[in-house]
């Protein structure tokens, strides 16, 4: 799949706690319901696993017709011949990630404030994760981010830029009209009752974002 082809709107992030089992029939539906790509995000577990479930979701995902993307572990993500890596500002940088991917291997940098964006789409990024926008449970140490900020951000780069953190049934609307891509979520799918109907749910508010 090419970088131009990635479609940004409903971008799934999974959770550590869910077995492998759950966590593929959780995707299927998703997809199912307008999910357009997804990564997986391991911070816990050991390689060999954090592998075998990469590898798994692959073969998932391709049948799905859906790209994957591995957050952090570019390692990983060779091994398993994933469609991008995610890096956050601690992790390699970008110039470095950029010699050891191939060149069809999209790339995401997580961005806090206008700086961090504007470095991220100098040094080559394809796509931008902004936040945190709400308050989160997955990430508890982040601060959110006023909207206005976020709308700076989209008006400053050139790239697509996904909003992430703490976006719900509830709130995502508050994102519209912003400049944005999509919306990265978490728990309002892999938590969710019926994730084809949550994923349906948001991807109708996410088609008005722009």
């Amino acid at each position: 799949m090419k970088k131009s082809q990635i479609d940004l709107r409903l971008y799934l992030v999974t959770e550590e706690s869910i077995a492998l089992e759950s966590l593929t029939n959780i995707i299927s539906e998703s997809v199912s319901g307008g999910v357009s790509v997804v990564q997986l995000r391991e911070k816990n577990q050991s390689s060999l696993s954090f592998y075998k479930k990469a590898a798994a979701l692959k073969q998932v995902l391709n049948e799905l017709s859906t790209p994957l993307i591995i957050n952090d572990r570019v390692d990983i993500a060779l091994a398993v011949g994933a469609d991008g890596i995610h890096i956050g500002q601690d992790d390699l940088p970008l110039s470095v990630i950029k010699q050891m991917v191939p060149d069809e291997m999209i790339i995401g940098v997580s961005v806090s404030n206008l700086e961090e964006a504007l470095e991220a789409e100098r040094n080559g990024a394809d796509y931008l994760g902004v936040g945190s926008i709400f308050p989160t449970k997955t990430k508890q140490d982040a601060t959110p981010m006023a909207i206005r900020d976020l709308e700076e951000i989209c008006r400053s780069v050139s790239i697509p830029a996904v909003a992430i953190g703490g976006i719900n049934a509830d709130n995502i609307a508050l994102l519209t009209e912003k400049g944005l891509a999509g919306a990265a979520v978490v728990s309002a799918i892999m938590e969710a009752k019926n994730p084809k109907m949550a994923s349906s749910s948001l991807l109708d508010i996410i088609k008005d974002f722009t």
